[in-house]
């Protein structure tokens, strides 16, 4: 079957389907990933968006139940330049055209995926729709302008009850913007005692289980829509160890006074160079992120600028020059060094059980 990708500003790409029939409206991204595409796909940080790969071959290893990063795919499109329908992994259980049909995404395979990627690095990320079941223009174009795709994704994608994971450790609350799965696995394997609550709930809720620390997560679109969130971010940080990772850094960014502003294209993919200003060291960081810090902000809230990002200079990470706050936008749980920065995890853990020491004097 035949697939096309309609972009706002009236560029065309067409190519053949794959995945589940239909039509879908999102915003155009680009991934540059060589491997991870079920992880990138079952991330819900990139829920409304159609990812494009630019990777030339997605799906030669299959998929399988043990690397989803959560319960569903939230992405609205997956595009890329060959898909491999007979995957050869003695993990596989499946293929990626199967999962793209069994979670309802729309695929498109056989475009030029580098010159789709070379339009948004020149023009930015864009609204569009992408089809394998319907090609003419005027009404794809109409069913682009009709959908609004501004919506709160955080609150499609995050926890709607509150969970317990027990654990020996220190407890740790945990609000759920759209945690990826390997956030979880590593507050677990440090043996943390977790409650996972909805992305809105309130202050005196989340600290009514006398946590040790709050963990921000990751999670889709922009930060500034989360109003409430960010209020009650602002009296958690003044009394409780916080860390934010990604959509939690930019939170906590928002939460001292300070301002985001959103990228051209963003940071996705698992190859960003990442420097360590107070390590000296630079790391492979994963990243997929539309929006970054402003620094001049932050910097005059009592933040300092701890990493950068060696491609564009970005806010890559900071800390509170009196408050046991930190935060980093790139994934230390992505994997990419695989484990170079799972030492912000264990900066968390020593930060908690400073302060809970620090309480019993």
């Amino acid at each position: 079957m035949k697939g096309i990708l309609y972009l706002e500003d009236g560029t065309t790409y067409v190519g053949n389907g794959f995945g589940k029939v239909g039509t879908s409206v999102g915003e155009l991204v680009f991934n540059t990933c060589m491997t991870g595409y079920q992880e990138i796909l079952t991330d819900p940080s990139y829920a409304g968006q159609i990812i494009n790969m630019t990777y030339p071959l997605i799906g030669n290893y299959g998929v399988n139940s043990n690397e989803n990063e959560s319960e569903g795919v939230y992405a609205k499109g997956f595009i890329v330049k060959t898909v491999c329908t007979d995957p050869s992994n003695y993990m596989s259980e499946g293929s990626i055209d199967g999962m793209l049909k069994d979670r309802n995404v729309v695929g498109l395979c056989g475009v030029d995926t580098r010159a789709i990627t070379k339009k948004i690095r020149n023009t930015g990320s864009m609204k569009c729709v992408i089809s394998n079941q319907e090609f003419n223009i005027e009404k794809l174009k109409n069913i682009m302008d009709e959908k609004d795709i501004s919506e709160n994704y955080v609150k499609m994608v995050s926890t709607k009850e509150s969970k317990h994971i027990k654990g020996s450790g220190f407890k740790v609350a945990v609000m759920d913007f759209g945690a990826k799965g390997n956030i979880i696995e590593n507050l677990k394997q440090r043996n943390c005692d977790i409650t996972i609550f909805p992305y809105d709930t309130n202050c005196n809720e989340v600290m009514s289980i006398k946590p040790d620390g709050v963990f921000l997560t990751n999670g889709p679109g922009d930060p500034k829509q989360l109003k409430g969130v960010i209020n009650s971010v602002k009296s958690i940080i003044n009394s409780v160890p916080t860390f934010g990772i990604c959509l939690g850094h930019q939170i906590i960014a928002l939460a001292v006074g300070g301002d985001t502003y959103k990228l051209k294209f963003g940071h996705r993919g698992g190859n960003h160079g990442v420097y360590d200003i107070e390590r000296d060291k630079a790391y492979i960081t994963s990243q997929n992120h539309g929006y970054a810090v402003d620094k001049k902000s932050v910097e005059n809230k009592g933040m300092i600028i701890t990493h950068k990002n060696l491609n564009d200079d970005t806010v890559e990470g900071m800390k509170h020059n009196s408050l046991p706050v930190f935060s980093v936008q790139f994934h230390p749980e992505g994997a990419p060094g695989p484990t170079d920065t799972a030492y912000l995890f264990d900066k968390f853990i020593a930060i908690m059980d400073k302060n809970v020491k620090e309480e019993a004097i």
